[in-house]
């Protein structure tokens, strides 16, 4: 029988509640209201800019959408450098599926061991991994056929480089960020980089993009860049560069193919090279643009120079005749001397034969002044006037610290220091009616102006020396050209060591120009340290300048201004035989 409670007769309900308990506990309610009413005033009116960017540092991000990088093309329009997609793989290590076979083939596909996946899965970082940089798009496609979670891709872009070594010295090369790290893609990387676009998103716990947050900034591709380089002669210089190299078995070399019109720079070449789309292991030798990058004595390719300021002050003419005999001059207990005794000499065969005697004796006759003021105005000792990284000035010292036998070592290319390019450049006072014109790697239609170093009588002067230099009975008989006229001058150097010069290591060097009378090109060639029995630059430089001015000047349309006799024809081609 269940028992009945009379709730009214209780006494704890019939107890009278104390007012100010009810007012308490309604107040504690709306305290607690305005309180929360004020968090979420604070929350979203007064702090809304620190919670939007918490919010934002955990799900918005910014991705870079980036520039497609400008095309480096040659004079003729013919491709040197350019952009082609390559997607970059990466991963969130912590949500990769560990599935073992499709790692595996991921790991093939990658070329990659798949210990080195492992380990890269197991980053410290467990949101962010690169797996592989620039990938081929079939490669790319592949990885994204195996549809492993975890694993994602960002579009990039990768250089390519068509002429690869031949002319690598010249364009350089981007790293894997596509930023420029030698040659052109340096020197012009504002150019070329463009300007990359964004994109705001809001991204999920894994990484996807499940909202774009404003608008997008699109990117502003690089701009184009069309160089003096003409790519036919670029590779012909190079080939017969590195055939001469291997050939003399020598350390290195360098030439240099210049219009002597406009200045432009036709081809500049450097062996050794390498191929700026495989770079894995490469060296400072493969690296360095010799051609303007080292310096070195000139030897007798600046006889011209210390001659031509003797016509130009008057102290002598091409037929003055000058005593060398007995083929030897002591100079303050040094010993100069010719490679072979001539006795009287004119002026002309001076720099025909190359007497080291008579052009001391024409220098000696001059003021210090006057030969560094030449000497400066040919552009020697001073950097070159071109947007180019690593280009140096070479060294020639005051004229007022210049001793007499320092005079004479000087005025024959001793004591002095210049690159290739410098050299080629000085050339264009006698290819050009005695003005010196800048040179530059950008093609141009401008009309070029110069700065007079030497009259058009004394540059006509000095051009048939140079041609009687090059020809029967100079030093340089094995630069002639068939069918076109060449004049130039070869130079050979012993190799400074220390403070002292070895006499078994050489620099062998020939520039020239071509057609002798309208001349449209300059050719400079120097060869480092050759060592297969041969080192005058009439025997190792010449033969490198004549086979790359004929195709040069082929290449240009130049039509030939001497007459091809047939049995010369028929010789080369029984020789051939």
């Amino acid at each position: 029988m269940s028992r009945s409670v009379a709730y009214t007769s209780s006494p704890l309900l019939a107890s009278k509640t104390p007012v100010w308990r009810s007012k308490f506990i309604v107040a504690a309610i709306a305290v607690g209201f305005l309180a929360l009413a004020g968090r979420a005033a604070w929350v979203q009116v007064f702090a809304n800019d620190f919670f939007q960017k918490q919010g934002e540092v955990r799900f918005a991000r910014t991705l870079e959408l980036p520039a497609t990088r400008g095309r480096i093309l040659d004079r003729n329009g013919l491709l040197l450098a350019s952009s082609v997609p390559a997607p970059s793989i990466w991963a969130i290590p912590e949500d990769v599926d560990r599935d073992r076979a499709k790692l595996v083939q991921l790991a093939k596909l990658l070329e990659m061991p798949v210990a080195d996946l492992d380990k890269k899965l197991e980053n410290e970082d467990k949101t962010f991994v690169w797996l592989k940089r620039q990938v081929d798009e079939d490669v790319a496609k592949q990885v994204a056929a195996l549809d492993i979670k975890g694993i994602y891709q960002r579009k990039e872009y990768k250089r390519q480089y068509p002429e690869g070594e031949a002319a690598a010295h010249v364009v350089g090369f981007t790293n894997v960020e596509d930023i420029g790290q030698e040659g052109m893609e340096l020197a012009f990387q504002k150019q070329l980089a463009g300007r990359a676009g964004m994109r705001h998103v809001i991204k999920d716990r894994l990484g996807r993009v499940v909202e774009d947050v404003g608008e997008q900034v699109l990117p502003v591709p690089g701009k184009d860049m069309q160089l003096s380089i003409d790519s036919k002669v670029q590779f012909f210089a190079y080939q017969k560069l590195r055939d001469a190299v291997i050939e003399n078995r020598a350390k290195a070399g360098s030439v240099v193919v210049m219009d002597a019109a406009t200045g432009e720079v036709l081809a500049l070449a450097n062996y050794p090279s390498y191929s700026p789309n495989k770079r894995q292991n490469l060296s400072g030798e493969q690296l360095r643009n010799r051609a303007l990058t080292d310096t070195f004595e000139p030897g007798s390719t600046m006889k011209p120079f210390t001659i031509g300021l003797a016509l130009e002050t008057g102290l002598v003419t091409p037929q003055t005749p000058i005593q060398t005999a007995p083929g030897y001059v002591m100079m303050s207990g040094m010993k100069i001397s010719d490679s072979h005794a001539h006795g009287m000499l004119t002026v002309q065969e001076v720099i025909q034969k190359s007497s080291n005697v008579g052009t001391l004796k024409i220098a000696l006759q001059m003021q210090p002044r006057q030969m560094w003021e030449l000497f400066t105005q040919a552009g020697f000792g001073q950097k070159p006037q071109i947007t180019f990284p690593g280009a140096v000035s070479g060294r020639v010292r005051p004229y007022k610290t210049w001793k007499p036998v320092e005079q004479a070592t000087m005025s024959y290319g001793y004591g002095l220091s210049a690159s290739l390019f410098q050299m080629a450049r000085s050339y264009t006072v006698w290819a050009h009616d005695g003005q010196i014109i800048p040179a530059t790697l950008i093609k141009t239609d401008e009309p070029v102006t110069g700065v007079q170093v030497f009259s058009p009588k004394t540059a006509a002067e000095v051009r048939t020396m140079l041609q009687m230099a090059a020809g029967p009975g100079g030093t340089g008989p094995k630069a002639q050209t068939l069918g076109y006229s060449v004049g130039g001058k070869s130079g050979t150097a012993y190799k400074q060591v220390g403070k002292g010069y070895v006499t078994n290591k050489y620099r062998s060097w020939f520039v020239g120009i071509a057609p002798i009378d309208k001349p449209r090109i300059i050719v400079a060639v120097m060869v480092d340290e050759p060592s297969a029995g041969k080192y005058f630059g009439g025997d190792v430089a010449a033969p490198i300048f004549s086979t790359t001015v004929q195709q040069t000047l082929r290449l240009m349309g130049v039509q030939p201004d001497m007459t091809v006799k047939p049995q010369v024809v028929v010789n080369a081609v029984e020789e051939s035989f």
